[in-house]
C-alpha cells in the first residue's frame, strides 16, 4: 500500500523490521523448548536470544532450529494477522460508537426515506445511521471471529508429519505465542482461515463504503442535506472555487473496491499442489498487508467523516415537503378505505389527485379535495390530518433506538 494511505501503527505491523522481530521471537521460543527437552544444549539459548534480528540481506541464510522455513513463516504470519486484527477491531469499535451516538442525536431529524432514489415515506436520519452502526458492529464481530481463524501456527516439518520435530515442541511454543497449533498441516497451514479473514476485511470496507455512498448522495447540489467536513482553506476544485466535493467519501468508495478485489486471489490460495506449492505466497505478500492497511485507513476515514459530518435538518425537512405531500398517498388510501370508501374508488381518487399534483405542482391535499368534489365524495379530514403528519411514520422506531443505546 502506498505511504499516503498507511497509518503508522498498521504500517509497523507489516514492516520488514517487525517481521524479523517475530521470526526471532518464534526461533527463541522453539530453541528454549528444545533446550528443556534436552535436544539442544541449554547454553545455546542465550546467545540466540541476544543475537540481533536478521536484515533483508542476511535473512536468506537465517538458521531455523528444528523447523522448516514454512513453519517459521506461517507462524510469524499468524502473529502479524492477529496483531493487525486487534488494531482493526479497536478502530471498528470506535466507529460503531461514533455511528451510534450520531444516530441517537438524530433520532428525531425528519427526512424523506428513499427507495430506488425516489421519495418513499417519511423517515428520520438517525434510522439510516442506526443501520450503519449495527452493520459495523456485526462487521467488527466478524473480525473477532476471523482472528480466531488465523491465530493458527505450525511446527510440523517438511510435509507436516513431524519427521524432524517432536509435536511436543509445537504444543509448548504455540500457547506461548498466543496461537493454537493447527489441527493438521502439510508444509503450510490450509489457507481457508486467511481467506475468511480477508473476506471479513472486505465486508468492513464495504460497510464503510455504504456510509460514504449515503453522504455522497446527500451532498449533491439537488439534495444538499449532508456535507463532509470542509476545513478552512480547503479547495473543492482547482478551477471552480464554489465547489465542495465529497472527496473523502469518494476515496472510501474507491479503496473499498481494492479491498474486495483481494478476496478472490487470496481464496484461490486454498487449493495447492499436493503438500504445497508457492502460488499463494506471492499473492499474500501483496494482498494481506494491503488489505489490512487499506481497511485500517478506511476505518480512519469513515470515523473522521462521521465525526465531522454536517447535517442540514432544515433542508431535510424542506426536501420532505418537496413533492407537495405525495409521499402520503399510501396512508391516504388506507384512511379513505377505513372511512368506508370502496377500495377501487379510493384508489382512483388518490391516483387522480396524485397525477394532478405531479403535473401541476399543486399540493396533494388540495388536489384530493378537488378530485373528491368532482366525484361528489366527502373526505374524512381529521383522518387525513393524521395521514399527512410525518412524525406518524416514525413513532414505532422507538425500540430500534432503544436497542441502539445498548450497542457497544
Amino acid at each position: 500500500m502506498i505511504e499516503r494511505y498507511t497509518l503508522p501503527e498498521m504500517g509497523q505491523v507489516w514492516s520488514d523490521a517487525h517481521k524479523y522481530e517475530l521470526w526471532c521471537r518464534v526461533e527463541v521460543l522453539v530453541l528454549e523448548a528444545h533446550a528443556r527437552a534436552g535436544t539442544v544444549p541449554a547454553d545455546s539459548v542465550e546467545p540466540v536470544r541476544l543475537a540481533p534480528a536478521p536484515t533483508p540481506r542476511s535473512a536468506a541464510a537465517y538458521v531455523h532450529y528444528g523447523m522448516t522455513s514454512s513453519d517459521l513463516l506461517d507462524t510469524a504470519l499468524a502473529l502479524q494477522l492477529t496483531e493487525a486484527t486487534d488494531l482493526l477491531v479497536a478502530k471498528a469499535t470506535r466507529l460503531v460508537a461514533v455511528l451510534r451516538d450520531h444516530a441517537l442525536a438524530h433520532a428525531g431529524t425528519l427526512r424523506a426515506g428513499r427507495t430506488h432514489g425516489i421519495h418513499a415515506e417519511p423517515d428520520v436520519w438517525g434510522h439510516r445511521v442506526a443501520d450503519f452502526a449495527f452493520a459495523m458492529a456485526r462487521s467488527r464481530d466478524r473480525l473477532v471471529r476471523a482472528r480466531e481463524a488465523v491465530a493458527v501456527g505450525t511446527l510440523s516439518g517438511p510435509v507436516g508429519s513431524y519427521s524432524n520435530i517432536d509435536p511436543a515442541i509445537e504444543s509448548e511454543v504455540m500457547p506461548a505465542l498466543g496461537l493454537r497449533a493447527a489441527d493438521v498441516a502439510t508444509q503450510v497451514v490450509m489457507r481457508d482461515g486467511i481467506a475468511e479473514w480477508v473476506s471479513a476485511l472486505a465486508i468492513v470496507a464495504t460497510v464503510c463504503e455504504a456510509v460514504a455512498l449515503e453522504v455522497r448522495h446527500g451532498q449533491r447540489t439537488e439534495v444538499r442535506e449532508l456535507a463532509e467536513p470542509f476545513r478552512s482553506g480547503q479547495k473543492g476544485s482547482s478551477s471552480m472555487p464554489h465547489k465542495k466535493n465529497p472527496i473523502r467519501s469518494e476515496r472510501i468508495v474507491g479503496l473499498a473496491r481494492v479491498i474486495r478485489g483481494y478476496v478472490t486471489p487470496v481464496t484461490e490460495g486454498i487449493p495447492l499442489w499436493h503438500e504445497r506449492d508457492i502460488s499463494h505466497s506471492s499473492v499474500e505478500r501483496i494482498a494481506l498487508p494491503d488489505a489490512a492497511i487499506g481497511t485500517d485507513y478506511l476505518l480512519h476515514l469513515t470515523t473522521g467523516l462521521m465525526e465531522g459530518l454536517v447535517v442540514d435538518a432544515a433542508r431535510m425537512r424542506a426536501n420532505l415537503d418537496l413533492t407537495g405531500g405525495l409521499m402520503y398517498s399510501s396512508a391516504v388510501l388506507l384512511e379513505l378505505v377505513s372511512a368506508g370508501m370502496a377500495r377501487e374508488d379510493a384508489y382512483a381518487l388518490v391516483q387522480a389527485a396524485a397525477m394532478e399534483t405531479w403535473d401541476s405542482g399543486t399540493p396533494f391535499r388540495e388536489t384530493l379535495r378537488k378530485q373528491a368534489a368532482t366525484r361528489g365524495q366527502s373526505l374524512p379530514e381529521e383522518r387525513l390530518d393524521e395521514a399527512f403528519r410525518p412524525e406518524r411514520y416514525t413513532t414505532r422506531l422507538a425500540p430500534v433506538f432503544q436497542r441502539l443505546t445498548r450497542l457497544s
